[in-house]
């Protein structure tokens, strides 16, 4: 197999690199405004560098002693893909955290000196676009190293160093470099997802609740380590998010068609195009990405953010298509199509293209949700007045309401894709939703650098016109956090799925079959929506307990004579401290469940039953993480509706704010720790299962 299609992707992933150090230096060269803000972004810094450095000694921890399992007991050179897949992991979490932290208070400056929404909003876009272009990047310069220094081979058979379990290695390692990364997601949206939400609730407590007073004030001890979790969950956990949701579908891709070369169903001549094709789909996407984010930095931008975000998706995705139509052209006409490819050449093409297109309408329904313009997000506000429980069920029937359209689409993408081009149809339709992430995690992460500029705008004391751009940029950057995380919802229906298409054909004789009206995998699909209901309530009491001692510690702090009349600081490091002792003892036990949860099912009860458990536990979480954040995002936005005075009479403090704001309150751990864990746990769940599937068949206690 020629190595020329890899060596033509890493070029574009070198340029890719080249262009999002040359942002980082960029943004470190802007200036960072007053003495005051120069002081407060630091604290910021050193406090998200400080808890990411402590939650890594307990991550590599556990990735050393993993990888030392799978070399040593499943295959020789797993241990080392698994180690890579941590790495880049890892390198992308650090690189978005600490660029979004030198673009925080840079975009503030920007709002400062300017009082220019279209300059403050490029300088914000840039700050995230080195977190999207880096996700999409890494996860695949990991893949086309594997690539290049080991290939791809189908029927090929090794064991680890201590054992003879037999297995493909060149699948257990694209799938053991998937597990690196879905390990390193776990632990930092598990971590991450605490350690913002209990500063956010116990910040929104003292300040709205308790001692009236505005919001991001700087008296407020937890106010800090709300900023500084704003990063670690927001920008650094979403990195992790959608690159092993990235990373998993392209080796889904690899999985299914080796397997099906193995059984026969494709010959060796439609096995090369059917290797090449997700990787150079991504590249594709990648390039388009750069494109795309490339010209949004250089052209002049109007007083519409959203519009301008917006674009720039679309230029992205519109790209990726157009690439993509000519990879397909290049490597499947002509060839000699299996039975499945029912368009011929056009199939995996079209297949992509459905997964692009869902990704785009999942965000453009998100937006409708949870925006304040439009309906939904507009008449929860209205009816704060009557009262905090007319709030609360609003905003569930709203998010109950918002499930139906995306998983709609999900369903037609996946059916539509499986029937034009078979089970690789199926994962190629999941990688196209994914193959523009870079542009997808870069309006993202647009969301958190603008909610901390504008909190630096407030607790800094900046000018009130200053504090409108801010304000409005966060307004946005709250709808671009809440589309984000419908399209990381959505990417993980997507990743999820084609995983377990995967798992189910690595151990089916013949095509992919999972038995429903078989009492073992009806008890797993039960047992796993089960685990769904018991990890989001693990991870609500986790960060409402954190939340709690907070509060009381940021209430001890406001107690102390001149905090409150701004003639004292307040301790800001005991908060930040606690909120980050707090995170770390909570993040082990979801994590190691996600792990052991399909290996203990596995060896118990076969590789049927964790096929149960995967299809119940996918099943349940899409909606319930849907649920949660689109309910989340508009009960943070009917809040922010409210406090800019849309609601004529019931402005900040007023009876309605307050309902509001305990609407937020519900909403934030929702959004930001429930529903953007979940999506970890279920492709978490699947890799493993993929991962250990040889190991499984071989080993089944109860037959």
């Amino acid at each position: 197999m020629s190595s020329t299609p890899w060596l033509l992707v890493l070029c574009v992933i070198v340029l890719a690199i080249i262009y999002i150090f040359w942002n980082f230096f960029r943004i470190r060269k802007m200036g960072e405004g007053t003495a005051d803000m120069v002081e407060m972004s630091g604290i910021i810094r050193s406090g998200a560098s400080t808890f990411m450095k402590t939650e890594y000694k307990t991550i590599s921890i556990v990735v050393v002693i993993l990888a030392l399992v799978f070399s040593l007991f499943v295959e020789k050179t797993s241990g080392i893909t698994f180690l890579m897949g941590a790495l880049m992991s890892s390198c992308v979490c650090v690189l978005g955290m600490r660029s979004a932290t030198y673009a925080n208070v840079r975009t503030a400056n920007k709002a400062r000196e300017t009082l220019s929404i279209g300059e403050t909003v490029k300088v914000a876009l840039c700050g995230g676009s080195i977190s999207g272009l880096a996700v999409q990047a890494f996860g695949m310069l990991g893949m086309i190293a594997i690539l290049l220094i080991w290939g791809v081979e189908a029927n090929a058979v090794s064991s680890g160093f201590l054992a003879n379990l037999e297995c493909n290695p060149s699948l257990m390692r694209i799938t053991t470099y998937s597990l690196g990364c879905s390990l390193v997601a776990m632990f930092n949206r598990v971590a991450g997802g605490n350690y913002t939400k209990a500063a956010d609730i116990s910040s929104d407590i003292l300040a709205k609740i308790r001692h009236d007073m505005p919001e991001d004030d700087s008296r407020v001890p937890n106010t800090i380590a709300d900023f500084i979790g704003d990063n670690v969950n927001d920008i650094a956990g979403n990195c992790s998010d959608l690159l092993e949701s990235f990373v998993a579908t392209m080796a889904a891709s690899l999985m299914i068609a080796v397997t099906l070369f193995e059984k026969g169903n494709i010959t060796d001549g439609q096995l090369v195009p059917s290797i090449y094709f997700p990787i150079i789909l991504a590249g594709c996407g990648l390039l388009g990405c750069l494109l795309g984010l490339g010209f949004a930095a250089v052209k002049k931008m109007g007083n519409d953010p959203s519009k301008e975000l917006n674009m720039a998706t679309y230029i992205c995705s519109g790209l990726t298509i157009v690439l993509g139509f000519f990879a397909a052209m290049h490597y499947f006409k002509g060839v000699d199509l299996p039975a499945e490819f029912k368009a011929g050449w056009l199939s995996p093409w079209i297949s992509a293209v459905f997964g692009i297109v869902s990704g785009v309408l999942i965000g453009i329904i998100t937006e409708y949700y949870t925006s304040t313009d439009y309906n939904p997000t507009k008449k929860l506000a209205e009816i704060a007045t009557e009262g905090e429980a007319f709030v609360i069920t609003k905003g569930d029937a709203i998010g109950s309401r918002s499930c139906l359209l995306p998983i709609l689409l999900i369903g037609i993408s996946l059916f539509v894709s499986g029937k034009i081009c078979g089970t690789y149809g199926i994962a190629l339709s999941a990688l196209g939703m994914l193959a523009f992430v870079g542009a997808t995690v870069s309006i993202d992460a647009f969301g958190p650098i603008a909610d901390n500029a504008g909190g630096l705008a407030e607790s800094c004391h900046l000018d009130e016109n200053v504090r409108v751009i801010t304000d409005k940029l966060d307004s946005v950057g709250n709808t671009t956090a809440a589309i984000g995380k419908g399209f990381a919802i959505g990417s993980a229906a997507f990743a999820t799925v084609s995983l377990i298409v995967a798992y189910v054909g690595s151990y089916s004789a013949g095509e992919p079959t999972l038995n429903f009206a078989s009492f073992v995998v009806v008890a797993g699909g039960i047992i796993g929506g089960a685990l769904i209901e018991y990890f989001s309530a693990l991870l609500t009491d986790n960060t409402i307990e954190a939340a709690r001692k907070m509060a009381d510690v940021g209430d001890k702090e406001l107690s102390k004579p001149g905090v409150l009349e701004g003639t004292v600081k307040p301790n800001y490091n005991m908060c930040i401290e606690l909120a980050a002792k707090e995170a770390l003892k909570h993040m082990l036990l979801p994590s190691v469940l996600a792990l052991c949860i399909p290996v203990v099912g596995g060896f118990l009860f076969g590789v049927e039953f964790v096929g149960g458990i995967l299809v119940g536990a996918t099943i349940v979480a899409i909606p319930r993480a849907i649920f949660m954040g689109n309910s989340g995002g508009a009960f943070d936005n009917a809040k922010k509706y409210i406090e800019s005075g849309a609601v004529k009479g019931h402005g900040k403090g007023s009876a309605a704010h307050k309902a509001a704001v305990t609407g937020d309150t519900v909403g934030d751990t929702r959004k930001d720790v429930v529903g953007v864990a979940l999506d970890i746990f279920i492709k978490t769940m699947s890799t493993v299962a993929n991962t250990l599937a040889p190991v499984i068949k071989m080993i089944t206690i109860i037959k």
